[in-house]
Protein backbone atom coordinates (compact mmCIF):
# COMPACT_ATOMS: atom_id res chain seq x y z
CA UNK A 1 0.00 0.00 0.00
CA UNK A 2 0.92 3.24 -0.75
CA UNK A 3 1.18 5.88 1.77
CA UNK A 4 3.64 8.57 3.87
CA UNK A 5 5.40 8.74 7.30
CA UNK A 6 3.55 11.67 8.97
CA UNK A 7 3.24 13.48 12.47
CA UNK A 8 0.82 13.81 14.98
CA UNK A 9 0.29 16.99 15.66
CA UNK A 10 -2.95 16.66 17.55
CA UNK A 11 -6.87 17.33 17.58
CA UNK A 12 -9.62 19.17 16.57
CA UNK A 13 -12.57 20.01 14.69
CA UNK A 14 -13.90 21.75 12.09
CA UNK A 15 -17.59 22.12 10.67
CA UNK A 16 -19.04 20.81 7.00
CA UNK A 17 -21.31 23.14 5.21
CA UNK A 18 -24.67 21.44 7.22
CA UNK A 19 -23.26 23.58 10.00
CA UNK A 20 -21.85 20.27 11.71
CA UNK A 21 -19.16 19.59 13.87
CA UNK A 22 -16.56 17.47 13.09
CA UNK A 23 -13.79 16.55 15.41
CA UNK A 24 -10.35 16.25 13.47
CA UNK A 25 -7.08 14.99 13.81
CA UNK A 26 -4.05 17.40 12.15
CA UNK A 27 -1.06 15.43 10.74
CA UNK A 28 1.90 16.51 9.26
CA UNK A 29 2.40 13.94 6.24
CA UNK A 30 6.24 14.44 4.95
CA UNK A 31 8.10 15.42 3.16
CA UNK A 32 9.47 11.84 3.03
CA UNK A 33 12.86 11.18 1.00
CA UNK A 34 13.02 7.70 -1.06
CA UNK A 35 16.26 6.86 0.65
CA UNK A 36 16.28 3.16 -1.10
CA UNK A 37 14.22 1.53 -4.06
CA UNK A 38 14.19 -2.43 -3.52
CA UNK A 39 13.51 -4.33 -6.79
CA UNK A 40 12.85 -8.04 -7.62
CA UNK A 41 15.98 -8.71 -8.63
CA UNK A 42 18.08 -7.74 -6.02
CA UNK A 43 15.60 -8.31 -2.61
CA UNK A 44 12.96 -10.81 -4.46
CA UNK A 45 10.16 -8.00 -3.92
CA UNK A 46 9.62 -4.24 -4.58
CA UNK A 47 8.86 -1.48 -2.53
CA UNK A 48 10.17 2.04 -1.52
CA UNK A 49 11.71 2.99 1.99
CA UNK A 50 10.95 6.54 2.53
CA UNK A 51 12.88 8.49 5.68
CA UNK A 52 11.01 11.21 8.08
CA UNK A 53 12.52 14.28 10.23
CA UNK A 54 16.01 14.65 9.58
CA UNK A 55 18.14 13.45 12.79
CA UNK A 56 21.71 14.71 14.27
CA UNK A 57 24.82 12.75 12.38
CA UNK A 58 26.36 12.96 16.01
CA UNK A 59 23.09 10.12 16.82
CA UNK A 60 24.00 8.05 13.72
CA UNK A 61 25.95 5.52 12.98
CA UNK A 62 28.39 5.83 10.42
CA UNK A 63 26.58 2.69 8.18
CA UNK A 64 23.23 5.32 8.76
CA UNK A 65 24.76 8.15 7.06
CA UNK A 66 26.15 6.21 4.21
CA UNK A 67 23.14 4.46 3.58
CA UNK A 68 21.19 8.07 3.43
CA UNK A 69 23.80 10.08 1.70
CA UNK A 70 23.74 7.28 -1.27
CA UNK A 71 19.87 9.40 -1.52
CA UNK A 72 21.22 12.67 -1.32
CA UNK A 73 20.07 13.37 2.31
CA UNK A 74 20.79 13.51 5.88
CA UNK A 75 19.80 10.85 8.24
CA UNK A 76 16.64 10.37 9.32
CA UNK A 77 14.80 9.04 12.47
CA UNK A 78 11.80 6.97 10.75
CA UNK A 79 12.55 4.55 7.86
CA UNK A 80 9.53 2.65 7.05
CA UNK A 81 8.71 0.79 3.34
CA UNK A 82 5.69 1.10 1.07
CA UNK A 83 4.67 -0.33 -2.11
CA UNK A 84 3.73 2.32 -4.73
CA UNK A 85 2.13 1.94 -8.33
CA UNK A 86 3.93 4.40 -9.41
CA UNK A 87 7.90 4.55 -10.14
CA UNK A 88 9.80 6.93 -8.23
CA UNK A 89 13.31 7.27 -7.98
CA UNK A 90 15.97 7.74 -5.08
CA UNK A 91 16.57 11.04 -3.24
CA UNK A 92 12.98 11.90 -4.69
CA UNK A 93 10.84 13.59 -1.93
CA UNK A 94 7.38 12.91 -1.49
CA UNK A 95 4.75 15.26 0.21
CA UNK A 96 1.12 15.00 0.98
CA UNK A 97 0.33 15.63 -2.60
CA UNK A 98 0.02 12.09 -2.88
CA UNK A 99 -3.61 11.99 -0.77
CA UNK A 100 -6.52 13.81 -2.21
CA UNK A 101 -9.28 15.28 -0.06
CA UNK A 102 -12.31 13.14 0.04
CA UNK A 103 -10.23 9.40 0.25
CA UNK A 104 -10.32 6.92 2.88
CA UNK A 105 -6.58 6.31 4.48
CA UNK A 106 -5.29 3.97 7.38
CA UNK A 107 -3.26 5.67 10.30
CA UNK A 108 -1.12 3.37 12.04
CA UNK A 109 0.68 4.17 15.57
CA UNK A 110 1.58 3.42 18.54
CA UNK A 111 -1.28 3.82 21.78
CA UNK A 112 -0.77 5.81 24.53
CA UNK A 113 0.70 4.02 27.22
CA UNK A 114 -1.46 3.84 30.19
CA UNK A 115 1.02 2.14 32.85
CA UNK A 116 -0.49 -0.51 35.24
CA UNK A 117 -4.44 -1.01 35.24
CA UNK A 118 -7.12 -2.62 36.07
CA UNK A 119 -9.72 -5.04 34.74
CA UNK A 120 -12.22 -2.18 34.78
CA UNK A 121 -10.67 -0.32 32.66
CA UNK A 122 -8.67 -2.56 30.60
CA UNK A 123 -11.17 -4.52 29.53
CA UNK A 124 -14.27 -3.36 30.52
CA UNK A 125 -15.34 -5.30 33.51
CA UNK A 126 -18.44 -4.23 34.90
CA UNK A 127 -18.43 -4.71 39.22
CA UNK A 128 -20.92 -6.07 40.86
CA UNK A 129 -24.17 -5.03 39.53
CA UNK A 130 -26.40 -2.82 42.12
CA UNK A 131 -23.59 -3.75 44.82
CA UNK A 132 -26.21 -5.38 47.54
CA UNK A 133 -25.35 -8.75 49.63
CA UNK A 134 -22.29 -7.27 51.04
CA UNK A 135 -20.25 -7.16 48.45
CA UNK A 136 -18.36 -4.14 49.74
CA UNK A 137 -15.11 -4.61 48.87
CA UNK A 138 -15.42 -6.65 45.86
CA UNK A 139 -17.23 -4.25 43.42
CA UNK A 140 -14.37 -3.48 41.22
CA UNK A 141 -12.10 -6.84 41.05
CA UNK A 142 -11.31 -9.81 38.87
CA UNK A 143 -13.25 -12.44 40.70
CA UNK A 144 -12.09 -16.08 39.95
CA UNK A 145 -8.78 -16.59 37.52
CA UNK A 146 -8.66 -20.69 37.97
CA UNK A 147 -9.12 -23.49 40.13
CA UNK A 148 -6.52 -25.20 42.52
CA UNK A 149 -6.40 -28.95 42.32
CA UNK A 150 -6.73 -28.73 38.32
CA UNK A 151 -5.35 -27.48 36.48
CA UNK A 152 -3.33 -25.73 39.48
CA UNK A 153 -2.64 -23.30 36.23
CA UNK A 154 -3.82 -19.99 35.57
CA UNK A 155 -5.00 -20.34 31.81
CA UNK A 156 -2.89 -17.88 29.43
CA UNK A 157 -5.25 -15.08 28.06
CA UNK A 158 -7.10 -14.72 31.12
CA UNK A 159 -8.06 -10.89 31.33
CA UNK A 160 -6.01 -9.67 34.22
CA UNK A 161 -4.65 -6.47 35.55
CA UNK A 162 -1.24 -5.49 34.12
CA UNK A 163 0.75 -2.66 31.87
CA UNK A 164 -2.05 -0.89 29.00
CA UNK A 165 -1.32 0.64 26.16
CA UNK A 166 1.90 0.87 24.18
CA UNK A 167 0.30 -1.07 21.55
CA UNK A 168 0.87 -0.91 17.42
CA UNK A 169 -2.82 0.22 16.70
CA UNK A 170 -4.38 0.68 13.01
CA UNK A 171 -7.38 2.94 12.66
CA UNK A 172 -8.75 1.99 9.04
CA UNK A 173 -10.98 4.40 6.49
CA UNK A 174 -10.36 7.46 7.91
CA UNK A 175 -11.86 10.08 5.51
CA UNK A 176 -9.37 13.00 4.29
CA UNK A 177 -10.87 16.19 5.45
CA UNK A 178 -8.36 18.69 4.16
CA UNK A 179 -4.73 18.80 2.53
CA UNK A 180 -2.76 21.82 2.95
CA UNK A 181 -0.25 21.56 0.47
CA UNK A 182 1.94 24.50 1.92
CA UNK A 183 2.19 23.50 5.40
CA UNK A 184 2.21 19.56 4.42
CA UNK A 185 -0.76 19.29 6.84
CA UNK A 186 -3.43 15.88 6.31
CA UNK A 187 -6.89 16.67 8.23
CA UNK A 188 -8.41 13.61 8.88
CA UNK A 189 -12.13 12.67 10.31
CA UNK A 190 -12.01 11.33 13.85
CA UNK A 191 -9.20 10.15 16.37
CA UNK A 192 -5.66 8.31 15.44
CA UNK A 193 -3.34 6.33 18.18
CA UNK A 194 -0.27 7.76 19.52
CA UNK A 195 0.32 10.86 21.82
CA UNK A 196 0.86 14.75 20.54
CA UNK A 197 4.33 14.45 18.39
CA UNK A 198 4.39 10.98 17.84
CA UNK A 199 4.80 9.03 14.71
CA UNK A 200 2.45 7.47 12.58
CA UNK A 201 2.47 5.55 9.20
CA UNK A 202 -0.38 7.07 6.56
CA UNK A 203 -1.79 3.89 3.92
CA UNK A 204 -4.27 4.72 1.35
Amino acid sequence: MSGLIGRKIGMTSIFDENGKNIPCTVIEAGPCVVTQVRTKEVDGYEALQLGFDDKNEKHSSAAAIGHFKKAGTVAKKKVVEFQFDNEYKLGEVLTVDVFAEGEFVDVQGVSKGKGFQGVVKRHGFGGVGQSTHGQHNRLRAPGSVGASSYPSRVFKGMRMAGRMGGDNVKVQNLRVLKVVADKNLLVVKGCVPGHKNSYVIIQK
